[in-house]
């Protein structure tokens, strides 16, 4: 029998010999590798803190203490040893197993999150209700470096020091975030795991003077605290956190084993706010993910046996890539800037061969926003390549930095509306409706990869205000690959009908078009409209439109609230038409993970639920 098998509760782990800890590690890693092989996922980030988890859920009682993880992609193993072993093969489907941490799959998850940098707040709340209630779990925040570089993990670290509440914040320190890890705390970081052999000498003296009676052991141990402070920041770069209030311990070696769990075991019997320094090695023990751990963050499906990861057709986000290098080498203006997701955004080829006009900030969407403000202002072209889940971070800044002053920087909004099997915490389908009521911007919506780069033109030469383009997770069309702009606002007649007109924007135009067939065998041919600006709207257009028919329906990639369907309302109410508006959107609730084709067919937005809604309004 397997060992893995025999982990009902993290409880078990208690049972289990070293050695067979070590054997369980090897275990969750063949699983992990083979069940995401088939259903893609974040494998390095997983991979990379097996024996991590093993300690942790070893040495903490999981039925009280509360572990958090922040972003949550790293806690494969964590849902192997949490009693849902059984069902880790329908990891990331429809109605299986989440990507994530999620409350409701398991007790043992007690924080949902998705998002970085969330779980040192979210233990700083725990903490306070427990004090409150006079009770004495222990919570364990673990964050990697990546995330802790982002201005809500120091504003967490401030507020813990200052009240100097018993939490224990374990930092992975794996040198990346999503890819390499950038900034200032990362170098930081690098300079701390150099500096082993004063921790090993401090730890030492601690468990020398421990030998002896209460009186000495107290006075010794208070005098070598106080040489400690003298040395400290001569000595060990780990002061920063000290200085915060936490008591520092690390590096350690977060691969071996033994060593995790003595000095958990000791940390647990420590009260006050205790900082674990823990280096690992992202993608630990598959060699292809270790050696690609960017590529193996968040991966598609794969061999298992050579990592060849399976070809996809050209997305949305490879065309904005290729297109916004040829852009940029021909006009020195345009700076490209990414929060952490170079790859992911398709700004890799950018940073290659375009170096000195390319930023990663790193997970901190807030800076980058604001940045981009100060370069536009100042005669630039700054593009934000970033996810429309992780924008919403900045709505402050796209508000008061961006628009406010009318800068023109240029939003390239990624993974808008179903992003298929990473689930809710990274669907995008707000961010027409969060945009749309913003002044002095321009918020479009390519229908295909020719038009995205007709868009991205567009949008370079505009320059009179911050100009939107939003684009799903999905493969596109690209026919003509140097298309002229097009008019700020303008809409595309695509076909010509009778008694009824459907309003596309973005992805939901190829949609729409595939329903005209099915529409047209029970009698109803439909008006088709690329409404590729959803604001302004083309009110040349529209107003004909509203006149010529009796019903109109919207189809948006979005919560119908806010959205395409409302703008469109809001002007045919005001011009006080007679045509009736329909829309159809993402529903008014959380859509979960699952391949986006099936989120589609389950939301009523691929070709034949577009035409079963559109012949019900008829």
């Amino acid at each position: 029998m397997s060992l893995l098998k025999r982990i009902k509760t993290p409880n078990d782990l208690k049972e289990l010999s070293l050695d067979e800890l070590k054997a369980l590690a090897q275990e969750i890693r063949n699983e992990i590798i083979n069940v995401c092989a088939n259903t893609g996922g974040h494998v390095a980030p997983s991979l990379g803190v097996v024996e991590m988890t093993i300690a942790l859920y070893r040495v903490f009682d999981a039925e009280r203490d509360k572990i958090i993880w922040d972003v949550g992609h790293q806690t494969y193993a964590q849902k192997l040893i949490t009693g849902r072993a059984k069902r880790f093969h329908s990891l990331r489907t429809y109605r299986g197993i989440s990507g994530f941490p999620k409350r409701s799959e398991s007790k043992y998850d007690v924080f949902d999150t998705g998002h970085s940098s969330t779980s040192l707040s979210a233990a700083t709340g725990f903490a306070l209700a427990r004090d409150y209630r006079g009770d004495d779990y222990r919570i364990v925040s673990v964050i990697g470096d990546g995330s802790l570089g982002a201005g809500m993990a120091f504003e967490a670290l401030n507020h813990i020091g200052h009240l100097k509440k018993d939490i224990i914040v374990v930092l992975n320190d794996n040198e990346h975030s999503i890819g390499e890890s950038v900034g200032a705390l990362s170098q930081y970081l690098t300079k701390v795991i150099t500096m082993r052999t004063y921790n090993r000498f401090r730890d030492d003296l601690w468990k020398f003077l421990g030998r002896f009676p209460p009186y000495f052991r107290d006075r010794g141990r208070n005098l070598a605290r106080r040489i400690q402070e003298g040395l400290k920041g001569l000595y060990a770069p780990s002061v920063i956190f000290e200085e915060l209030g936490f008591r520092y311990i690390g590096p350690l070696n977060g691969h071996k084993l033994g060593e995790l769990i003595d000095t958990f075991s000791r940390l647990k019997e420590m009260r006050g706010p205790r900082f674990v320094h823990v280096v690992t090695k992202k993608g630990k023990g598959y060699p292809q993910a270790e050696k690609c751990p960017e590529v193996f963050h968040g991966v598609g499906q794969y061999c298992a046996e050579t990592g060849e990861v399976k070809k996809k057709a050209k997305s949305f986000t490879a065309v904005f890539g290729d297109a916004i290098v040829r852009l940029a080498k021909g006009n020195k203006k345009i700076v490209a800037i990414s929060a952490g997701m170079t790859l992911g955004t398709g700004l890799k080829k950018f940073s290659q061969e375009i170096p000195e006009r390319f930023y990663d900030v790193g997970i901190c969407e807030q800076h980058a926003i604001t940045m981009a403000a100060a370069l536009s202002l100042d005669g630039f072209i700054p593009v934000c390549a970033i996810y429309s889940t992780f924008l919403q971070r900045a709505y402050d800044q796209i508000i008061h930095d961006v628009s406010l002053q009318n800068a023109p920087v240029i939003f390239a909004v990624d993974r808008a509306g179903l992003v298929g099997e990473d689930g809710p915490t990274h669907h995008g389908p707000f961010d027409l409706s969060y945009f749309s009521c913003i002044p002095n911007i321009i918020v479009s919506a390519p229908k295909d990869g020719t038009e995205l780069i007709a868009l991205l033109k567009t949008a370079i030469h505009y320059r009179k205000g911050p100009f939107v383009i939003r684009y799903p997770r999905s493969s596109c069309a690209v026919g003509e690959s140097n298309p002229g702009s097009v008019p700020i606002g303008s809409w595309e007649m695509l076909n010509d009908g009778k008694n009824a007109a459907i309003i596309a924007t973005g992805s939901m135009v190829t949609q729409a078009q595939e329903a005209l067939p099915i529409l047209r065998k029970k009698g109803v041919k439909p008006i088709l409209v690329n409404a590729r600006f959803v604001k302004p709207l083309d009110a040349v257009m529209l107003d004909k439109i509203a006149k010529q028919v009796r019903t109109i329906i919207t189809v948006e990639e979005n919560a119908c609230h806010g959205g395409l369907g409302s703008a469109v309302f809001d002007f045919c109410r005001e011009k006080d038409t007679r045509a009736k508006i329909h829309c159809i959107g993402l529903p008014d609730s959380f859509v979960e993970h699952g391949a986006r084709k099936v989120l589609l067919k389950i939301s009523h937005l691929d070709a034949e639920g577009i035409a079963k809604r559109v012949y019900s309004f008829l």
